[in-house]
């Protein structure tokens, strides 16, 4: 394969691109209402229209309006586009009927609305465009470009600067910067050094990375690739959970391709280098998300975290120099070396550069997925793009960071999205789940459920997370229950103080984080439901000695 070759292939797809595009979404989320169905009977449609030479009908990946799907989009030559939403199987003929502007009665949906309008699509560029099982279509789009540009033009260090100068930052939460980790290992010495890459999405509410992989396989494989020639790894790991079935079949259908073509393997643009990627199928355990536990259960052990340092880019899998970066990170890295870290750095604020994509979730009138710049307020995304709450309830919290992050009240919606900005907060940017919460919300019950997660999904190693999540979910159920005092709610403090600090991973360190942040915002939820303490007076947790038993 070489730029020639890959020009040829983009040059065929698009000159045989016809008049008419429907496209529909095929992600997991569609797919469980009959997407598979919607799109084999479009197609039959058209053909039994006669209408194959100028209609195509295709399989696209997330267009991110989730709640309003199965979706389906139409481009037409004269450059409009239409948007049906709530599509059943038996919606087709009308959909095709409305081609040639006969009546057409299924619910369309508006391509301007601020929920698309808004966003700025890096990652998600080929979101509900490309056929993700088509690697014609990624080439197509400008596709294994940036990979050629870095083999071909750029020396190992070149890229690393270029990365460092856009200010990308790691996307799986601690947002660590990117370029100052690929540079550490690429110092590392050793003669063999891993990439891999971090798809054990486990925060409830997000779906971010799945739909990157489901929807955009190959920008993921281009990202580690460039990203293996920097570190000078030879061999990647894409670490996916067994519950995203949809997303490991595509990811292997993609390698397969890319191999076929020469873009994995020996001998990548008819260059030394040398890069395979093989996918590791995770059972479900949220601690796998954290890179020391995932290393281990790459090496075929139980996924548990250990002590750092020594840090995986000194020491990985295997011992050897380990780069591990998030679904989202990887995605950003073709578009930077393509378009140029300052074009990347011009989104965002001075510290947080770039977009993030969220999942929008909870009580909201749109949700789905959506990519904005750093720095937009929340206001923004929750009331314009997300429409506000449904049933005229007002917006009380929006939670983001999952497990380890917290919940922000509705007087701070004008903070910007940031990192700086979540952590004075009380919060953290996390992978991108955001939780959209209304005033019929118990902020206690908010913070039993999260908890409670923590408890389940703690692997046990450390006696501060093993043990202090349990109890600080028994005490979280007894004043649910109206069955605490004062006491047991600074209980619940000190222990929020010890597990945070004494615990071994970020799992056990971020687990109070929604506790502390609904304390901090919506104290009196929790002291309306405390009972009086017979053996001491209120507010200084000590036993009363006057009452207690002589």
């Amino acid at each position: 394969m070489q730029l020639d070759d890959l020009n040829a292939i983009a040059e065929k797809e698009k000159a045989a691109a016809k008049k008419v595009c429907l496209r529909t979404c095929m992600s997991a989320g569609c797919m469980s209402s009959q997407a598979d169905v919607i799109n084999k009977n479009l197609d039959a449609e058209v053909k039994a229209r006669g209408l194959e030479g100028e209609v195509e009908v295709r399989r696209v990946g997330c267009m991110g309006f989730c709640g309003q799907g199965p979706l389906v989009g139409v481009d037409h030559d004269d450059g409009r586009h239409e948007l049906f939403e709530f599509v059943k199987p038996e919606d087709a003929p009308a959909i095709v009927n409305s081609l040639k502007g006969g009546p057409c009665d299924v619910q369309r949906g508006d391509p301007q609305h601020p929920f698309f309008a808004k966003q700025v699509k890096i990652v998600r560029a080929n979101g509900g465009i490309i056929d993700p099982e088509s690697i014609e279509d990624y080439i197509a789009a400008g596709g294994y470009q940036a990979l050629h540009q870095v083999l071909t033009e750029m020396k190992p260090a070149e890229v690393i600067e270029e990365i460092t100068k856009s200010g990308l930052r790691g996307r799986g939460g601690a947002g660590y910067p990117t370029g100052l980790k690929w540079g550490t290992v690429a110092k590392s010495p050793g003669g063999k050094k891993y990439v891999v890459c971090n798809g054990d999405e486990g925060d409830p509410g997000a779906f971010m990375d799945r739909s990157v992989l489901e929807s955009d396989p190959h920008l993921v494989l281009e990202g580690m690739a460039i990203a293996a020639y920097a570190v000078g790894a030879d061999q990647g790991f894409l670490y996916v959970r067994a519950e995203y079935p949809l997303a490991i079949s595509r990811l292997q259908i993609a390698i397969k391709q890319a191999k076929q073509l020469g873009l994995l393997g020996g001998g990548i643009f008819e260059t030394p280098f040398i890069f395979n990627v093989d996918i590791r199928i995770g059972a479900g355990a949220f601690v796998c998300g954290e890179e020391t536990a995932l290393m281990a259960s790459v090496e075929g052990k139980r996924g548990t975290p250990r002590p750092r340092p020594p840090f995986p880019a000194e020491s990985g899998l295997w011992g050897c120099p380990t780069l591990i970066n998030n679904v989202e990170t990887f995605a950003n890295i073709a578009p930077i070396i393509g378009r140029g870290a300052d074009w990347y750095a011009s989104f965002g604020t001075e510290k947080s550069k770039g977009t993030k994509v969220f999942a929008l979730t909870g009580k909201i009138t749109n949700n789905g997925l959506i990519e904005v710049p750093m720095g937009i307020p929340l206001r923004q995304i929750v009331e314009e793009m997300g429409g506000g709450a449904p049933d005229g309830r007002k917006i009380k919290s929006v939670q983001t960071g999952g497990p380890s992050g917290g919940c922000i009240p509705a007087d701070f919606l004008d903070t910007p999205v940031d990192y700086e900005s979540l952590t004075k907060l009380g919060s953290i940017m996390g992978s991108g789940g955001m939780v959209v919460m209304d005033d019929t919300t118990n902020m206690v019950e908010i913070a039993r459920f999260y908890m409670e997660f923590c408890m389940d999904e703690s692997c046990g190693k450390c006696i501060p997370c093993r043990a202090g999540t349990v109890q600080m979910h028994h005490l979280l159920e007894k004043i649910a229950q109206r069955k605490a005092t004062l006491r047991d709610l600074i209980k619940l403090e000190e222990l929020c103080d010890m597990v945070k600090n004494t615990s071994l991973c970020g799992l056990g360190q971020t687990a109070p984080n929604p506790v502390l942040s609904t304390l901090k915002f919506f104290r009196k939820e929790y002291e309306d439901l405390l009972q009086p303490d017979q053996f001491g007076p209120p507010g200084n947790g000590q036993p009363n000695p006057q009452s207690a038993p002589k």
